[in-house]
């Protein structure tokens, strides 16, 4: 029986990288997670050590420095694919190339004074081929949501180990994890990420606002539903949407009601509801959201 080598790849894990752009007294700050995976001709380095074929993960992390120094950061997606094509462009060997970028977001207290934004962690994968076959994804993780009425529980499914009792007015929460794929038309070179990242996140928020929900598996449809009837440049959004679980404290041992006002968050065991939301013609992504 033959032993082969399958798919693999490597690369440079979570490069940080802080640009401070100056104009004048007014300072931009970017501040980014930048992570490098390549492969390609490889059979040789895995079978006998021949490093040949293999850009150091060390040119990788330096290449992430030189071009946040020589092109800026804009948008993390346009930023990703000038490294994911660089790489490809350059090296022979090296057939595919895959970034990813997360980006931590400031606010300005001042001129050159910022202050760490607790909000959500923007990010972006992209995937570029020898053939010049790209993808973008899109996409946030950590948005904190939460409706305090205006969801139910209840018609599940019981077993013998069943103690859950229907809910017809509980608390809604979760941290939203969502990413979105990008349709990119041939012979495209550019496109607003930046507008498009805000008029997404906007329709993942108003969804979750709008949507009366007997369930969270519904809450995440109508969310990414949002998203693609109002985004024509976006095919397909996957979410995650942990179940941030808010139980009722029992306040009746110190003679005190309790009407849906006190609550226990308990931070685990929590419910994970993932899910998929696409065009029916959306072309399949295969391994662009890895």
């Amino acid at each position: 029986m033959a032993v082969v080598l399958g798919p693999n790849r490597y690369g440079k894990a979570e490069t940080r990288v802080v640009r401070v752009t100056r104009d004048g007294e007014v300072h931009h700050l970017k501040d980014c997670n930048v992570g490098v995976s390549l492969s390609g001709a490889m059979e040789e380095v895995h079978r006998r050590g021949d490093n040949a074929a293999v850009l150091p993960t060390d040119s990788q992390k330096n290449t992430v420095y030189a071009f946040a120094k020589k092109h800026g950061i804009g948008e993390i997606e346009e930023f990703a694919l000038l490294l994911a094509r660089h790489f490809v462009g350059s090296q022979p060997t090296i057939h595919h190339a895959r970034v990813a970028v997360e980006e931590y977001g400031w606010e300005r207290r001042g001129p050159h004074s910022f202050a760490r934004s607790g909000g959500e962690v923007r990010t972006c994968v992209v995937h570029h081929d020898r053939d010049g076959a790209t993808t973008v994804v899109s996409g946030l993780r950590d948005l904190v949501l939460l409706n305090s009425t205006g969801s139910e529980f209840h018609g599940f499914a019981k077993d013998e180990y069943t103690t859950l009792p229907p809910a017809t007015d509980r608390v809604l929460a979760t941290a939203v994890t969502a990413r979105w794929r990008h349709l990119l038309p041939a012979g495209e070179e550019s496109r607003d990420y930046a507008e498009s990242y805000r008029q997404a996140r906007r329709c993942l928020l108003d969804a979750f606002a709008g949507t009366y929900s007997l369930s969270l598996q519904q809450t995440l449809f109508a969310m990414g539903e949002r998203v693609l009837r109002e985004r024509p440049e976006i095919c397909e959004v996957r979410l995650e949407l942990p179940n941030k679980h808010h139980f009722l404290v029992d306040l009746a041992p110190f003679g005190l009601d309790n009407d849906n006002e006190v609550y226990f968050a308990a931070d685990r065991p929590y419910g994970l509801i993932e899910g998929t939301v696409l065009h029916d013609d959306a072309t399949p992504a295969g391994a662009a959201w890895d």
